[in-house]
């Protein structure tokens, strides 16, 4: 949990173009102390960029129960600083994110990471967590407030775009 990915794109005209992106880091200390940083940097990033809707990753389940719930925590974070500021909140799993932005739903960070930046027309190189914020921010561009929305035709079964 001790970095927390954003990602800020604008979606007009079916055209994506990016706005910024970065990490909240945070250092040891409590969980509430790291949540609250979470959650304040994430309001402090919301009242820059000002955008309209979010969308977060949905947690998975993990081998290590822990860092699953830790995950699951940050999240929470991510959500009520957005929902201070009255956003809409759309959640994807990782498969769907990855399906909608590599076409696989298997795709490695790497994978995602060179997609973003092709899609995004990056001259820099994102890091991997901010590329993963990035990616989800695209996913939702494309599907709207739902993957069942995809202008393209495609629609979900069991968990993947057909």
């Amino acid at each position: 949990m001790r970095t927390t990915g954003f990602g800020v794109i604008d979606w007009r005209a079916h055209q994506l173009k990016y706005v910024g992106s970065g990490c909240v880091r945070t250092p040891k200390g409590t969980l509430p102390a790291r949540l609250k940083l979470i959650m304040d940097n994430l309001r402090e990033i919301i009242s820059h960029y000002r955008p309209d809707q979010v969308a977060v990753e949905q947690v998975f389940v993990n081998v290590n129960p822990k860092s699953t719930l830790l995950l699951g925590q940050a999240r929470g974070a991510a959500i009520c600083a957005a929902v201070l500021h009255n956003l809409d909140v759309s959640e994807y799993t990782a498969l769907q994110i990855k399906q909608a932005v590599v076409g696989n739903g298997h795709a490695h960070k790497d994978q995602v990471q060179s997609m973003v930046i092709q899609l995004l027309s990056l001259t820099g190189i994102p890091g991997k967590d901010a590329a993963d914020a990035l990616a989800c921010a695209i996913c939702h561009a494309h599907g709207g407030s739902g993957l069942g929305k995809f202008s393209s035709g495609l629609r979900m079964k069991r968990g993947r775009l057909v």
